[in-house]
């Protein structure tokens, strides 16, 4: 997660759609010429668009501590508290909170995804879904929310970039995002955390409530994480990334450790 992840995150203010990018500034043009579109999409997989300094560390800018604030604010009102640190190793201690205080994994994620359907009006998702999602098959909900991911979430996530993906229709299409290093994964330094604050809960928001299927594929070797909008996620007993053993530096697992010494913590706790 997240993971936003609290993947995918991707969050914003009450006035913003994804993250940060109203609907109303996408030019009416746009939507009624699907060509423009379906320039970003073909049979050959175009090249990934890379971004100006993407291979920079990123640095927040004002609107991004606007984000971590208000995404924390409905942290603090799912957990029942706030953490004593600022910013955003705060919001982190309070996603561990929120792992490890639910009865269950499906607990977290229903609250995550609560969180995340917090911070937009109901009826902005609503039309989304309704309006947006349909067209063109969906490549075009699918690329929209792709770039304001990059926009707008490099504060949770790090830096990345949008790519091209392989859609189930044996296109590809530019909605895709590529996370070169995942911040929101390497402070939690959990599987478990990645898995049931960010991964499924926002798979499952991008669906349920916005109508475009989401594939999130973390990989906890380099910490990276590729999005890929408009594709399906599997059945969980197919998803290898369910299967994944915690992280060596785990301090959820390392505490079970200490407490248990007998207690096998190849496979997350929280996974």
């Amino acid at each position: 997660m997240k993971m936003m992840p609290l993947a995918l995150t991707l969050h914003a203010p009450q006035t913003v759609m994804v993250s940060s990018s109203p609907i109303y500034l996408l030019p009416t043009s746009s939507l009624q010429n699907r060509t423009s579109f379906r320039s970003f999409c073909s049979s050959v997989s175009p090249e990934t668009i890379h971004s100006e300094g993407s291979k920079a560390e990123y640095k927040p800018g004002i609107l991004d501590h606007f984000f971590l604030n208000s995404f924390r604010d409905k942290l603090v009102k799912e957990v029942g508290w706030d953490s004593e640190k600022p910013g955003y190793g705060g919001l982190i201690e309070l996603a561990k909170a929120l792992m490890m205080n639910s009865r269950s994994n499906s607990h977290t994620k229903d609250a995550a995804v609560r969180i995340l359907k917090s911070l937009f009006p109901p009826l902005l998702l609503e039309l989304y879904k309704i309006l947006i999602a349909p067209i063109d098959g969906g490549k075009v909900a699918a690329m929209m929310v792709a770039r304001v991911t990059v926009l707008t979430c490099q504060w949770l996530m790090g830096t990345c970039k949008v790519n091209s993906v392989d859609l189930p229709d044996g296109t590809s299409c530019n909605s895709g995002v590529f996370v070169e290093r995942c911040k929101y994964l390497e402070e939690s330094k959990c599987v478990g955390i990645c898995i049931n604050t960010c991964k499924l809960p926002t798979q499952s928001f991008f669906k349920d409530y916005m109508g475009v299927p989401l594939l999130m594929e973390p990989n906890f070797s380099n910490y990276s994480c590729q999005f890929k909008f408009g594709v399906s996620p599997p059945l969980p007993e197919d998803d290898d990334t369910l299967k994944e053993p915690c992280l060596d530096v785990c301090p959820i697992a390392n505490k079970r450790r200490e407490i248990q010494r007998s207690v096998d913590v190849m496979k997350c706790p929280k996974a």
